[in-house]
């Protein structure tokens, strides 16, 4: 079978090949593992055994060996010849199929995310978020009738407040010209890993595994390579790239125990190394975020601390026990960056305030309970009351930091994911780990389901204020989509396709109507709305069922 290697304990991608390049593959998953719940007790105790015994591996029993790995699934016993009358199989997934592309995130339609048909909307529709988007799309007011076309009928009839739209009239007109058809592109040779507009939206920065970070020109719907930089001191992949507030810097991390910060302005780089002195022997910061004032750099590690920098200083000032597990996001709140959010593999939300930590208490403001499984990113809708988490469960859930989880809450949800027993890297999602009923003590307003995280930290966003008055919801997808939600129905708006492997970040223009996704597939695609003739749209439906009929891939 594809899905099998039955060559003993060398079998499988690791050992089977001596390519030095397909190594990392299976080490970058440090960070995401669905299996790696462990406690800070173990990984401490892990750390200081390897302290004790630097040459050690050849001592380790067998047998524990094999346990573990049968304990998580990743090989079994079946019967077959020799002397025991049994064979040891190594899985890449929990079904039969060759899942040689769940490696390079190219599962495509062998797996289908499950949506929810009916969402449970009770909490958002009674939630101060609710008024907010409908005040900033014109829509607090309106009960039955409107459309585009009856606001168009409504403002030839002089019926507008004043001689044209509103803004939040034209926020709701907008929504209905939501990105549908690729614009530009780019394409690299090995994985894009993250994509980001400038605050201004003029410029985009994009992350590769080939270790180059590109800057492209975005002015005016312009889509045009404006530098290169290449990374240094990269281990697998550069991991997280941020713009600094003032735009003429950017930060990027890896498998390092450095942040790295670049000057963009000019013609020569300038490369200063933020040396975070942490105590792990492989270290690596999955997500950063930039203070508004850029005077502070906050990182989550894999160490489950939140470290945070000071340029100004130099040096690291804050290193905070902050998660029992790896800390694979963090955001400012909002621009006061005085509240801090984290999330982890330990299926957690936590918020921080700046101005209260210490390094010998590390107590967060509060906590946000109800995912089942690891938390790939999280993003403030930047009012410090409202974030949404994606999550390794397959689901994106709507917080509000006013409203944090009880005790109990934080039970269950630990409870759940020290009962996650497979593999989101490289494992197709088994059918138990889709439950839909609220864990005991879940706070969040809304569940979002509709997207498929797998392979990696994919991420998703609120859309931006000013053009769709935050309306919307949009995430990267394992299937190589870009899904779109509706913030306040729960419903999958849109579906955009057209990359090969999965979709790992996505960025929505602070003031356009486009979107920039960032693939597995090396591609990097920027989306905008095309309107199209309703014979035009019924061809290629007709199309599309051709090829499914056909069993060709779209």
């Amino acid at each position: 079978m594809g899905s099998q290697s039955s060559s003993g304990m060398s079998g499988g991608r690791d050992s089977s090949s001596g390519n030095p390049a397909e190594q990392p593959e299976a080490e970058e998953p440090n960070q995401s593992s669905s299996s790696s719940s462990s406690s800070r007790g173990r990984r401490t105790a892990d750390r200081q055994q390897g302290d004790r015994q630097p040459a050690s591996e050849e001592d380790v029993d067998l047998a524990e060996v094999l346990a573990y790995l049968l304990r998580r699934g990743q090989v079994r016993l079946v019967h077959g010849s020799g002397a025991t009358g049994l064979q040891l199989v190594q899985s890449y997934s929990d079904s039969d199929e060759d899942s040689d592309g769940a490696w390079e995130g190219r599962l495509g339609d062998r797996y289908n995310p499950p949506v929810d048909t009916q969402p449970d909307t009770n909490e958002v529709d009674r939630s101060e978020i609710r008024t907010q988007i409908l005040l900033a799309t014109a829509s607090s007011t309106l009960k039955r009738r409107h459309s585009f076309t009856h606001m168009l009928s409504e403002r030839e009839q002089g019926r507008c407040r004043g001689s044209s739209f509103s803004h939040g009239e034209c926020s709701r007109i907008r929504t209905h010209f939501l990105p549908n058809y690729v614009s530009h592109k780019d394409t690299y040779q090995q994985k894009a890993f993250c994509g980001v507009y400038s605050e201004d939206g003029n410029m985009f920065l994009s992350a590769c595994q080939d270790q180059n970070i590109r800057l492209y020109n975005t002015t005016r719907g312009r889509f045009q390579l404006r530098q290169t930089v290449k990374a240094r001191d990269v281990g697998w992949s550069v991991l997280d790239v941020c713009f600094t507030p003032d735009a003429q810097h950017v930060l990027y991390s890896s498998w390092s125990d450095y942040i790295h910060l670049c000057s963009i302005d000019g013609d020569s780089e300038n490369h200063t190394a933020l040396d975070l002195n942490p105590d792990e022997r492989r270290f690596c910061v999955f997500s950063l975020a930039a203070s508004t004032d850029g005077k502070e750099i906050l990182g989550g590690a894999n160490d489950g601390c939140l470290y945070v920098f000071d340029l100004e200083q130099n040096k690291r000032t804050l290193k905070i026990d902050a998660h029992e597990d790896d800390v694979n996001a963090v955001a400012f709140a909002d621009s006061s960056s005085q509240l801090l959010f984290s999330g982890s593999d330990d299926a957690l939300c936590k918020v921080w305030d700046r101005r209260t930590l210490r390094e010998d208490r590390p107590q967060p403001v509060g906590q946000l309970a109800g995912h089942r499984d690891g938390i790939t990113f999280i993003h403030s809708k930047g009012d410090a009351r409202y974030l949404i988490s994606n999550s390794k469960d397959q689901s994106i859930k709507l917080w509000d930091v006013r409203k944090f989880s009880p005790k109990e809450g934080l039970a269950a949800s630990r409870l759940a994911v020290t009962q996650q027993n497979w593999d989101y890297r490289w494992q197709q999602v088994p059918q138990r780990a889709l439950k839909r009923h609220k864990l005991t003590g879940d706070t969040s307003v809304m569940t979002y389901r509709g997207h498929g995280v797998l392979h990696t930290l994919i991420r998703c966003r609120f859309s931006p204020e000013f053009s769709t008055g935050q309306r919307f919801i949009y995430s990267g997808c394992s299937t190589g989509k870009i899904i779109i939600y509706d913030v306040l129905t729960g419903a999958v708006v849109t579906r955009l396709s057209g990359h090969d492997a999965c979709v790992r970040d996505v960025s929505w223009h602070p003031y356009e109507d486009n979107i920039i996704s960032s693939s597995w597939d090396g591609a990097v695609r920027m989306w905008e709305h095309r309107q199209t003739h309703p014979l035009e749209e019924e061809r290629e439906r007709g199309r599309e069922t051709d090829r499914q009929t056909a069993g060709e891939k779209p």
